[in-house]
């Protein structure tokens, strides 16, 4: 095996993608300040308790560990920032009142999630602290829906979950709650006779908690699912409040194309108001995953309201068109006081220039150069190729 090749699901990014990517990371950042959120940027490894605090299994799965030489504690390599973000806001600023903070930065995923995915991610995000009303939720779609825009996405979607429903079933139920993680596994696959084959052997579920997740298992389409779930479902008060507030988040954003799957339960340990999941023409899934999370805090002592969204920007400038190759200058090369002060005030004012090496031709994807620098008349002057 060649000492060149790298370990599955990672690859290099060549140039071209490399300055997409960058160009995205440039635009967006600048785009949630305009919002008035502030960047942070924690490490890439902590310690594994710091980690993985108040995010359920899952992200341990996902977590790389290794032993940390210094102290010999287990460390961690980031498998989402979020968690790091949050104990910024916690413990580190300990705000009163709302924080804004936004975030770039490499995470790594001990798998991949499925066969295209990359298990190293470029995530960006963006979160809101200290606010529990909808108002908070709203902000974060629009930013996410502006995120989106500004990248040239078309047609996205918006597809809504509320966690909250499942909960208030299941809470219902001590059976079924002993036996969530199976069930709500079963749920995202909308595997109704795995639930039934759950009931009759691993849980003595209900009769009726069986019925009514069996009728969650079916709930997804356009809005109007709302309505029919509360036809369908339990008379929880869970159940209604988790309803009103999808609904709540439906009303307050008309013309967006949204989809409501009540079964569609990321993070069910994680999360505790609105989810969501944004789709769109040219990627397999989900491109940008988000929603409300307001217990996570309490493990760094502090519990804060919070909501937010991330995504790859590895993944999203994939399905985008690539850049085209920007225009440069070509220059010669040489120690001309005259040359040297014409490159380096061209530069200076943002226009690039390949000077061209002694003996050599330039080979290289991510310039055209339609000018060049040359002496006319005792002055180094542009000229069009």
């Amino acid at each position: 095996m060649g000492n060149w090749l790298l370990p599955e699901s990672l690859a290099d990014v060549l140039p071209a993608e490399a300055r997409r990517i960058e160009e995205l990371r440039r635009e967006l950042l600048d785009l949630y300040r305009t919002y008035g959120f502030e960047l942070v940027a924690p490490p890439l490894v902590e310690h594994i308790d710091s980690l993985l605090s108040g995010t359920g299994s899952d992200l341990d799965l996902l977590t790389c560990k290794l032993i940390d030489q210094l102290s010999g504690r287990t460390l961690g390599v980031r498998a989402d920032m979020t968690p790091q973000v949050t104990r910024i806001d916690a413990h580190l600023l300990n705000r009163a009142g709302v924080t804004r903070l936004c975030y770039c930065g490499n995470v790594l995923h001990a798998q991949p999630a499925d066969l295209l995915s990359s298990r190293e991610l470029l995530q960006i995000g963006a979160e809101i602290y200290g606010h529990a009303g909808f108002e908070a939720d709203l902000e974060i779609l629009a930013l996410v829906l502006d995120t989106v825009a500004t990248a040239g996405v078309r047609h996205p979607r918006l597809d809504l979950c509320h966690p909250g429903v499942v909960r208030a079933i299941l809470d219902a139920d001590p059976a079924a709650a002993a036996c969530a993680g199976q069930i709500v596994l079963r749920l995202r696959e909308k595997d109704v006779p795995g639930l039934a084959e759950l009931a009759r052997t691993d849980c003595a579920i209900r009769p009726d908690t069986l019925q009514a997740l069996q009728k969650l298992a079916g709930l997804y389409g356009g809005p109007g699912i709302i309505d029919q779930a509360r036809r369908e479902l339990p008379g929880l008060s869970g159940v209604a409040q988790a309803l009103d507030a999808l609904q709540a988040i439906v009303d307050a954003m008309p013309g967006v194309a949204l989809s409501v799957d009540l079964a569609d339960i990321g993070g069910y340990g994680y999360h505790s108001g609105v989810t969501f999941a944004l789709y769109a023409e040219g990627w397999h899934d989900a491109l940008v995953s988000g929603g409300r999370y307001d217990d996570v805090s309490r493990a760094f002592g502090r519990a804060r309201p919070a909501t937010g969204f991330s995504l790859d920007l590895r993944k999203l400038a994939r399905g985008l068109p690539p850049a085209g190759p920007a225009c440069a200058i070509r220059a010669p090369w040489g120690q001309d006081a005259g040359l040297v002060d014409a490159v380096r005030k061209l530069r200076k004012a943002g226009e690039i220039v390949v000077q061209v090496l002694p003996g050599h031709e330039q080979s290289q994807d991510e310039f055209v150069c339609d000018r060049e620098l040359a002496l006319q008349d005792g002055a180094w002057t542009v000229r069009k190729l």
